[in-house]
């Protein structure tokens, strides 16, 4: 899935305007502090936070566009998301969650939750199946809610901090998962990440983003090389190269 981005809007305090250009099968990285737009970014690609100015075309179908009056809602987008919330319906159980996707895009029942199962028992959940999502702990929500956006075969993938919560073993079988996806089906994938070892073996392209614009982008070893991303975003302890943090 090709995507071109041209994004402006006003969130908050947040003014937001930076031009993005992502290939199939690319994971691109964005990187940099608090309040710098990360999130921001992956809302309005997923029509969570529609454009003021701009444009978005996944593979020249345009999902957004102010000034032509187009809006593609949410769901009706080729797109995975987990945020770092989660977004799980309470109401619902773990196995209801991760198949709502598929229930939603008018998959058979019985279908969406074989499916559904079949994702649960990868993530190491099928236990919590039948349980809401309150009986599960932060770092099993966030499998949860991986589990749901990878059970839709996504065209394109939206990973805010996917490994928030999630010790090193599991968070290296998710980035597997996620690995395998991209490598067999193309995906194209988004990736809010601080952790700069992550960024370095999974990211094609990383973008440094400061303030709503974009500082420096490129490969993980030129951008982790720019000195003015050294400065601003790397301290004391992360300046011996362990992690640069967003």
């Amino acid at each position: 899935m090709t995507l071109s981005a041209a994004i402006g809007l006003h969130l908050g305090g947040l003014d937001l305007r930076l031009d993005l250009d992502v290939a199939p099968g690319e994971l691109l990285a964005l990187l940099g502090p608090n309040g710098s737009g990360k999130t921001t970014v992956l809302r309005s690609l997923a029509g969570l936070a529609p454009l003021e100015t701009g444009r978005i075309a996944i593979d020249e179908f345009v999902v957004d566009d102010p000034a032509r009056g187009v809006f593609v809602q949410p769901e009706r987008r080729p797109i995975g998301l987990v945020f770092q919330d989660y977004l799980l319906f309470a109401h619902m159980t773990v196995l209801e969650n991760v198949a709502f996707g598929l229930r939603a895009r008018k998959t058979p029942k019985d279908v969406a939750r074989r499916t559904a199962h079949e994702w649960l028992e990868r993530m190491g959940l099928s236990e919590y199946a039948d349980e809401r999502p309150r009986a599960l702990s932060g770092g099993q929500a966030q499998r949860a809610a991986l589990a749901r956006a990878l059970a839709n075969q996504p065209r394109m993938l939206l990973l805010d901090e996917p490994l928030a919560g999630v010790n090193r073993t599991l968070g290296r079988t998710l980035l597997e998962h996620i690995e395998r996806l991209r490598d067999e089906r193309a995906v194209t994938i988004l990736l809010v990440e601080h952790d700069m070892d992550v960024v370095m073996r999974y990211s094609d392209t990383v973008v440094v983003m400061g303030e709503g614009r974009v500082l420096t982008i490129g490969s993980p070893e030129d951008v982790r090389r720019d000195p003015r991303v050294i400065e601003a975003y790397l301290g004391t302890e992360d300046r011996r190269g362990d992690r640069m943090h967003g």
